[in-house]
């Protein structure tokens, strides 16, 4: 089939990071619910991780976009009771918050995981051999509702290494991946669990359940919207759809015109689009980014965009890491050109900087300046009195000049 558009490759950045929600002004007004909601809207998802070295992974992609919101709004739309409440979680793009109105789109996976299909063996297993367990797992929760896995353990030895559950959680997770209980809320970053018809509003619930082809077309749409451009890899990565579905779910999207094949010059895979797909004539935007952004969370996909290849070296021993502990990169008008080990020392009251390291040809002087106010506005949003440059390198004294 020959493709419907040609882009250049910086076109096809601009495409994406208009997508991602690039861009646009900052608000100079207060950030409200609608906003924040509208953002999620666009992207889809946002990644949850544990990792608290900076702050937790969902805050940032928000901030990237926005600047410096309340965080109280995100947690009003993740946990709270009510009609505040407009985000649920699930395994979206891994662990992940997901505008209510997604839910529909999520119940054919919460079928597969009944089955056994799409989690990992040793979930699936236990929810084979541990019937009983389940059982009783579940009457706790409809007895008592809004339960963590910590309150309900009955085990009598010390838990081991990461992931070393008792039965008692594995048994809720596999309620949670089939969709009988979900998230109702968080005690520090433990999950509660409850019934979802006392957690997802009855009209969500109520919707009649969408064939598996259908919800499966939906999300590539929408990531097809989150990404402006993309390989069949990147469209199925974005909510982690299995190969086999995806292609068959692709040409179908591909016949009726839903989306259309495009090529991207120098990408070797053929890549897609929607119909309405407009390139902006720029894209001027500063922003850290977190480790989970949507923009960046699959690495290939960044190296073909950006020429730009990151890794994450939490779990990479110290001696070996090559530019920090928890590195964020900095996008500045349609390249990343730097890497920012950040890490908030809350104790202290302020943002340290650990290293800063330069993508070639370097920063320039807007870019160190624009450095400067990301840094500035994320200690001010973290409630950091300071920002502190530990970094030695060469290339740190002229940051250390406007930081002044």
């Amino acid at each position: 089939m020959p493709a419907a558009f040609s882009f250049s490759l910086k076109q096809a950045r601009r495409l994406a990071l208009a997508a991602q929600g690039f861009g646009g002004r900052q608000p100079s007004a207060p950030i409200k619910a609608a906003r924040l909601s509208q953002q999620i809207e666009r992207l889809g998802l946002l990644q949850i991780d544990s990792v608290n070295a900076l702050v937790r992974a969902h805050y940032l992609p928000l901030f990237s976009r926005l600047g410096g919101y309340p965080q109280q709004l995100l947690d009003q739309a993740a946990w709270s009771q009510g009609r505040q409440r407009t985000l649920f979680e699930y395994w979206g793009h891994e662990a992940s918050l997901l505008p209510m109105s997604m839910y529909p789109l999520m119940r054919w996976r919460m079928q597969r995981a009944r089955q056994g299909q799409g989690i990992y063996a040793q979930l699936a297993r236990f929810g084979q051999e541990q019937q009983a367990t389940l059982r009783r797992v579940l009457a706790a929760v409809e007895q008592q509702g809004a339960l963590a896995a910590s309150s309900l353990s009955t085990r009598e030895e010390p838990a081991g290494p990461w992931w070393d559950w008792s039965a008692e959680k594995y048994a809720l997770e596999w309620l949670f991946a089939a969709g009988e209980v979900t998230v109702s809320g968080r005690r520090g970053f433990e999950r509660l669990y409850d019934l979802p018809e006392r957690v997802i509003p009855a009209a969500i619930l109520q919707q009649p359940l969408l064939e598996q082809a259908q919800a499966q077309r939906r999300l590539l749409l929408q990531a097809a919207t989150a990404l402006g451009v993309a390989t069949q890899k990147d469209l199925r990565d974005y909510f982690r759809l299995d190969p086999g579905d995806s292609r068959a779910r692709l040409a179908e999207l591909l016949e009726s015109g839903e989306l259309l094949a495009c090529e991207v010059h120098g990408w070797k895979q053929r890549a897609y689009c929607l119909p309405q797909a407009r390139v902006p004539r720029k894209v001027e935007a500063s922003a850290l980014l977190s480790p989970f952004d949507s923009l960046i969370w699959e690495r290939s996909r960044t190296e073909r965009l950006f020429d730009f290849r990151y890794r994450l070296e939490i779990y990479t021993p110290q001696h070996k890491r090559v530019y920090g502990y928890y590195v964020l990169p900095f996008l500045h008008n349609e390249r990343i050109v730097a890497r920012v080990d950040l890490r908030a020392e809350r104790a202290l009251g302020r943002l340290a900087v650990h290293a800063v390291h330069e993508e070639e040809p370097g920063l320039d002087e807007e870019g160190i300046r624009a450095l400067v106010v990301q840094l500035r506005q994320m200690a001010n949003w973290l409630g950091l009195e300071q920002v502190q440059l530990n970094c030695q390198r060469d290339g740190a004294r002229r940051l250390r000049e406007v930081l002044g």
